[in-house]
């Protein structure tokens, strides 16, 4: 593995710096790759020190670093919902993960496999346009690949509706805790695996913990994110010839704790002997925890460097704005080592400051942006910046309006090293984990927890001395907080679907 995987390197390395000649025109192709629950410290660029990432370094390398770059919510559907619409989570209609649950047995996968019905999580209103639609509506082709989060398979709110050509992955964010799913979504029909449902829960009684043979059941033969990559650079292979919009959302490095038996090995030789995850009600168990979530990462970001060579063999690499993010901040949940990883980065890693939390790191998130010939190699930038703010780029970069009135800004000037509108604020709301919201104003950031429970007093931070978040100097800056208050409270509107209200927002 390691020769291989050195070769490999190496390939693509070559790949990166040649390609066939390509024009650029004004009509970009674009390709956005979104990681699923990435740290902001767990890409080497970002001074991650075990995990192995020389493809996304490398991309960073030829494009930009966006340092102060932001989701758009903690968790997976808002997020989304956030990055389509350009709409912050005060305004757009997913604010929240809502597994619609009045349905019936949503969280069983033998359930979901007999009634598709069950999949899939709360739609977005038939009203919705995207940022996909929009590009559609302008002659892109364009293509959904990975985990989709936004609509159940008897919604209007499926991608193929929403603005895409083609999908391909998961239509319900529950399938994907499991990599070998028994069935994937291609367009509007489901795509049967060669795989057996397997309950998640602990490992069974009498099996030995520390025996590779004890897990082997759940290893199997279709590996979900291996098909779906495959057909993202098919996508990009049909077509070479159009304008195209790729959305490549992948579930990588999500639990569960699934990768290729390949990388596994290699990062089992790199950290040695470590102790077992026996599995709980949500995940599975497995034998070699941290070598495994490094496996994920490494193999997402192999899989970045297929795309960059794909584009390269077809000859729009130069003409195509390639953004890799995340989704939100990474798990707090114990079989991720997030300490040892540091997947925070220069952030804490706490249950209460990463996924699920408006804190840094749960939402400041690894951002790199590449565009030959357009963004300088090797740059960097620390203005500002979030998921809402994508169609707004997208829409300067072509020279098209939106159709509708947008929450962000164009970041398209930063690319290209011009001067740079910047936000009044960037906002956060998110009904979830006791009720938070959240707001950036320059440097200083405001934050406010439980609001569940009731008015919360907002507890302030300068970002440049203090981006752990440990000094709350709201007492000593009063002009600024009032100054927050009435921002927070203009940005926020009542969200239409009720599982998605904060009710001492909607009071004020």
């Amino acid at each position: 593995m390691e020769n291989r995987s050195l070769i490999y390197i190496i390939l693509l390395s070559f790949l990166f710096s040649c390609s066939p000649k390509e024009k650029v025109t004004e009509s970009p192709n674009f390709v956005f790759i979104l990681a699923d629950d990435l740290g902001y410290g767990e890409l080497g660029i970002f001074g991650q020190k075990f995990i192995e990432t020389p493809h996304i370094d490398q991309l960073a390398k030829q494009g930009m670093v966006l340092t102060d770059h932001y989701t758009g919510s903690p968790v997976c559907a808002p997020a989304r919902s956030v990055l389509l619409t350009g709409l912050h989570s005060g305004n757009t209609p997913i604010r929240g993960n809502d597994e619609w649950r009045e349905r019936g047995d949503v969280w069983s996968f033998q359930a979901m496999f007999k009634d598709p019905n069950l999949e899939g999580q709360r739609p977005m209103p038939d009203s919705t346009v995207t940022v996909a639609k929009f590009l559609q509506s302008k002659g892109y082709k364009t293509g959904m690949i990975g985990k989709w989060g936004l609509g159940a398979p008897n919604t209007n709110s499926i991608p193929n509706n929403k603005g895409f050509d083609f999908f391909y992955g998961y239509n319900c964010q529950r399938q994907a805790h499991t990599l070998y799913p028994s069935h994937l979504w291609k367009n509007k029909e489901r795509h049967i695996l060669n795989n057996k449902i397997v309950d998640k829960g602990k490992l069974q009684e009498g099996l030995d913990p520390n025996s590779a043979e004890s897990y082997d059941i759940y290893n199997q033969n279709d590996y979900g994110p291996t098909l779906m990559h495959n057909e993202a650079l098919s996508f990009l292979d049909r077509n070479r010839d159009n304008n195209f919009f790729l959305y490549y959302a992948s579930p990588l490095p999500h639990l569960p704790l699934q990768a290729p038996e390949e990388w596994v090995n290699y990062y089992r030789k790199k950290f040695g002997k470590e102790e077992p995850y026996l599995g709980d009600a949500g995940y599975y168990p497995n034998l070699s925890p941290k070598a495994t979530y490094a496996a994920m990462i490494s193999y997402l970001d192999q899989q970045v460097g297929e795309i960059v060579a794909k584009l390269k063999e077809i000859g729009q690499y130069e003409n195509t704005l390639i953004i890799f993010s995340s989704d939100n901040g990474p798990t707090y949940l114990k079989q991720v080592d997030i300490n040892f990883f540091n997947s925070a980065g220069i952030f804490v890693n706490s249950k209460n400051t990463v996924k699920g939390n408006l804190n840094e790191g749960g939402i400041r998130v690894p951002s790199i942006a590449t565009w030959p010939n357009r963004i300088k190699a090797g740059s960097k930038s620390d203005h500002p910046s979030t998921l809402y703010d994508y169609f707004a780029t997208v829409s300067d970069i072509i020279g098209q309006a939106p159709p509708y009135a947008i929450d962000g800004i164009s970041y398209y000037p930063t690319l290209i090293g011009e001067e740079q509108e910047k936000h009044d604020y960037l906002y956060w709301e998110f009904p979830a984990y006791g009720g938070q919201q959240a707001i950036r104003m320059n440097q200083w950031k405001g934050i406010k927890k439980n609001l569940f429970k009731g008015p919360s007093k907002l507890q302030l931070y300068n970002l440049n001395d203090d981006p752990k978040e440990l000094n709350d100097l709201a007492s000593n800056y009063p002009e600024i907080v009032e100054k927050m208050e009435i921002s927070m409270k203009e940005a926020h509107t009542e969200a239409e679907i009720q599982n998605f209200k904060i009710p001492v927002l909607d009071q004020q």
